[in-house]
């Protein structure tokens, strides 16, 4: 069925919303535009004069598009090399969806992404299309044939789920590159006392190198252990620098949100660093590595201006 210039219109009108609603429930960027490329195509074929309300009819068709990739995915990283991370996206880039509220801003952290694979699929699609989005719970009962009070009660569970101690520190360019110029110093300075002043008492470190790149198996834990690791990783070293193509340019960025170190070798983003900093210090370091989770990244990297690089520590 072909459809017409002003039905294509309202589709583009809705792509941005579509991929930050995809983004969130998948954790990843290049899932998220194939669902919200195949919502267009359920869009095309569809009959389009029978569709009352578009943006409410393509949120249901994209969000339940999402809860059968949710499935296939989780099957798929049963088998995943190493451990499994979201796909980081920089600052300003439109999958990244709304931010105007705390919550929407915390449901795209690096952090927050990571703790909702922890939730249940219908879970996950209601604290997000809720607490990022803003629907109410009779639209999303409709989203998801639920009744009401039962997207309520599952709304309630998944909160419960994600429930925090602390509240994570906002932060605009200037100040992730303090924060990254502070990491990076205690990380070089060869003594682990100065990184154990940054990090929080049960700090975990996580790294996802797709089976492409060296990553450890499981995630390192406490603060004395993930303090010597972080000490041994940023140590100067070839073999390392070999690893991802050279010796890398160290960045400053804003990356999900939060603080990001971005590895960029002869001009390829080669690894993105981020720190999930609460009031209590640095909770998480979550290494990408993995190529493949750096594409969509790497190409806004080039697309746009960034800040001198940091100095040359090494």
């Amino acid at each position: 069925m072909s459809v017409a210039v002003h039905e294509v219109e309202v589709f583009e009108s809705a792509r941005a919303r579509l991929e930050a609603i995809a983004y969130r429930l998948l954790g990843s960027a290049s899932d998220a535009e194939d669902a919200v490329q195949d919502t267009f195509l359920r869009w095309q074929s569809a009959d389009r004069e029978r569709i009352g309300t578009p943006e409410a009819w393509l949120t249901k068709v994209l969000t339940n598009l999402c809860l059968n990739r949710l499935t296939s995915a989780r099957a798929r990283r049963e088998t995943y090399v190493g451990q499994w991370l979201p796909e980081p996206v920089l600052a300003g880039d439109r999958m990244l969806g709304p931010s105007d509220t705390v919550e929407q801003r915390e449901s795209v952290s690096i952090a927050m992404l990571t703790l909702m694979e922890r939730l249940s699929a219908k879970e996950r699609a209601v604290y997000v299309l809720r607490e990022a989005f803003g629907y109410a719970h009779a639209e999303i009962a409709e989203v998801l044939d639920l009744t009401e009070a039962n997207c309520q009660q599952i709304h309630r569970r998944a909160k419960q789920h994600l429930a925090a101690d602390r509240r994570r520190v906002e932060v605009d360019a200037a100040a992730a590159r303090k924060i990254v110029e502070e990491f990076l110093a205690a990380a070089l300075s060869g003594r682990t006392e100065s990184l154990v002043k940054l990090l929080t008492d049960d700090v975990v470190s996580v790294g996802d190198g797709g089976g492409v790149l060296f990553s450890l198996p499981r995630p390192v834990t406490g603060v004395v252990r993930v303090a010597r690791f972080l000490r041994g990783l940023f140590e100067p070293s070839e073999a390392k620098w070999a690893m991802i193509g050279g010796r890398p340019v160290l960045h400053a960025a804003v990356v999900n949100g939060g603080p990001a170190l971005v590895l960029v070798v002869d001009g390829r983003v080669a690894g993105i660093v981020t720190l999930d900093v609460t009031t209590e210090g640095i909770a998480a370091v979550h290494a990408q590595v993995n190529p493949a989770k750096l594409e969509r990244a790497a190409v806004r990297w080039d697309a746009v201006e960034h800040a001198e690089p940091l100095p040359d520590v090494w």
